[in-house]
């Protein structure tokens, strides 16, 4: 039997290794990613506390399914949920699996519905763009094989995959909540997200410029805050310069959100 187990974890590992070298960011199924991104939001939450606004809660989930429906991307396992944190620092983290978290002090510092949808659009851009997994993937493979193997022998002793699946993304789950509230991504990455959140916003007939407004609020904020979204991305300055290159037009739709806004209070 301990034989077999060996050899079935040696094939598993032989498997992994050569289809890792052939499938880049695509190695992860649509459920292991959807594990994989729970997983983070739980660490995230270990942080931080959710604030109790379910009013709000729903307005940015209405938001955020609208740039969604309007989008070209593949949906993810389960959808996507946005959540209020209960913190006074200005931050957002999208989890590989679909999950959206905005500070209160974010959603507040916004003036328009259009300005919301544009942390959103960025948010949803990481997700779609798959950068949480191209993260990943960049983790040492001997790592990676580690957690391949320990998933295979509890799943073998088990056979429970499902109650399982989180030994196999041990490291994964470390690296992506290192990189989600510490380092962050790389300042190409952030400029890809920014770029297509212009191309989610205008799908769903918000205004593109609404991004480049937004990021002059934190631009303006600057001075008097420090960490948080300060200290994970590029500065607002550099992704400004970044948004301006495009040409987009406006549209003229603010009136018809206005009051919708208004009504919604953090």
């Amino acid at each position: 039997m301990r034989k077999l187990l060996f050899l079935f974890v040696l094939m598993f590992c032989i498997g992994a290794f050569v289809f890792s070298q052939t499938t880049e960011d695509n190695d992860f199924s649509p459920l292991d990613v959807y594990y994989l991104g729970r997983a983070v939001a739980a660490n995230i939450l270990t942080v931080y506390k959710l604030y109790d606004n379910q009013e709000a809660t729903k307005y940015l989930n209405q938001i955020c399914q609208a740039l969604v429906l309007n989008s070209s991307h593949q949906a993810t396992y389960e959808g996507y949920f946005v959540a209020i944190l209960d913190s006074n620092e200005f931050n957002a983290f999208a989890t590989p699996g679909g999950h959206i978290f905005i500070t209160k002090k974010m959603a507040e510092s916004a003036y328009s519905e259009d300005m919301l949808a544009a942390i959103i659009a960025h948010e949803l851009a990481h997700i779609m763009l798959r950068h949480g997994i191209k993260i990943i993937n960049e983790t040492k493979l001997e790592n990676e094989l580690s957690a391949v193997a320990d998933w295979a022998s509890s799943t073998a002793a088990s056979q429970n995959a499902e109650a399982t699946r989180a030994a196999n993304f041990r490291d994964s789950v470390t690296k992506t909540v290192d990189v989600l509230m510490r380092s962050g991504y790389s300042q190409s990455q952030e400029f890809e997200a920014d770029l297509e959140a212009v191309v989610l916003l205008a799908g769903a007939g918000y205004d593109p410029g609404a991004l480049m407004d937004m990021l002059k609020v934190l631009q303006s904020a600057k001075g008097s805050a420090s960490g948080g979204f300060y200290s994970t991305h590029p500065s607002p300055e550099q992704r400004i310069a970044n948004v301006s290159v495009l040409k987009f037009n406006k549209n003229d739709t603010l009136q018809y959100r206005a009051q919708r806004f208004k009504s919604v209070k953090f």
